[in-house]
């Protein structure tokens, strides 16, 4: 039978997404979203938008909304692109920096979409087995040098583990590593404040660090698609003028976007009342018998206690009494599950459900 698909498609895998079930009883605890919708100046721009406007293109740049984004990161508007999501970030900053043939390198467990982007450009995946406490092993920069990566990825809060690093940490990292590396922080919106932790320090001091933030977490606007990549003016330039697609952001998008990054007051108070609600779900597995892995994200990472029951059964009977959390079927996590930071009442009912079962 004839294929039209290039050879590396037809033999990769593609993303397996969370489910995404409809059912209004459903408890959904799979996929990281935020359990509180956006700020009500999104529902106050939506009833008076402008419809007609919708006819002409919008603007190709996202002027407006890049200009704040700057500001808000003590930046330039050179400094930033904006993208349909995070995942079309990292799509740009592979088909930007990286030839078929040559290496990315990402760890291990990591977002999963990483190899799928290297599969479709036909790089070649070297992930690197993160230590039993999820830190990075101590060689992690000396392999991305023997590789010469050029696109490095580090998830930052860690998925699914919720491990954190310093940014003296990544900027060392960025010192080091040959090539591009790329800061997803698409939980950076969940670490504690007390940590003062910012990466506008590293764009500035490094030519070679994209980081990649995202609305659809922390701003609860995982249903628009809308991102952006920061770094420095010559890194961005050629993603925004040469390979990001005309037109990438709809008017629409750029504006809702702009009032939610503008409502800060309620970002914030969402923020920590997730980051509450953290701390009280993760002391509620501890007493129930699991482990539970420390989190500076929305999510935490538990591991069942085995042999009185395994990860699989757990998430399977969850989902037949109507909670959906995350299970991923690889040999790292084959005893682990991940659940979402829901509202206080969904955590109850997620942890009435596991206590049954376990």
């Amino acid at each position: 039978m004839n294929s039209f698909e290039r050879p590396n498609i037809r033999n990769m895998e593609g993303y397996t997404p969370g489910e995404q079930l409809l059912a209004p009883d459903i408890i959904k605890l799979n996929t990281n979203e935020s359990p509180f919708p956006p700020t009500k100046r999104v529902g106050e721009l939506l009833a008076n938008f402008n419809y007609e406007a919708l006819n002409l293109y919008p603007d190709p740049s996202s002027s407006s909304l890049r200009e704040f984004i700057a500001e808000m990161h003590g930046l330039t508007p050179r400094n930033i692109v904006i993208t349909h999501g995070g995942d079309e970030g990292l799509r740009l900053a592979m088909t930007t920096f990286v030839d078929p043939g040559e290496h990315c390198l990402f760890e291990d467990p990591t977002y999963s979409l990483y190899s799928v982007l290297a599969g479709i450009q036909n790089a070649k995946s070297l992930s690197i087995e993160l230590n039993d406490d999820w830190s990075l092993p101590e060689d992690f920069a000396d392999r991305a040098i023997k590789s010469e990566s050029k696109l490095t990825f580090i998830v930052n809060p860690h998925a699914p583990s919720g491990r954190f690093l310093t940014a003296e940490a990544l900027s060392a990292i960025a010192d080091s590593t040959p090539g591009v590396l790329l800061i997803d922080e698409a939980y950076f919106d969940f670490v504690d404040t007390k940590l003062k932790y910012k990466t506008s320090e590293i764009v500035k001091n490094h030519k070679n660090v994209l980081v990649l933030r995202t609305l659809s977490k922390g701003y609860g606007l995982a249903g628009l698609r809308l991102a952006y990549l920061v770094g420095d003016e010559k890194l961005v330039a050629p993603i925004r003028e040469k390979t990001a697609d005309s037109y990438n952001t709809s008017k629409l998008n750029q504006e809702l976007g702009l009032v939610a990054l503008q409502d800060q007051d309620y970002a914030n108070n969402v923020w920590n009342e997730i980051r509450i609600e953290r701390n009280c779900l993760s002391e509620e597995l501890r007493m129930l018998g699991f482990k539970v892995n420390p989190s500076q994200t929305n999510f935490i990472l538990v591991e069942s206690p085995e042999p009185k029951i395994n990860a699989k059964e757990i998430y399977n009977r969850l989902r037949e009494s109507g909670v959906l959390v995350r299970y991923f079927d690889t040999k790292r996590l084959k005893n682990a599950f991940r659940v979402t930071v829901g509202t206080r009442s969904q955590n109850a009912i997620f942890l009435e459900k596991l206590s049954v079962i376990s």
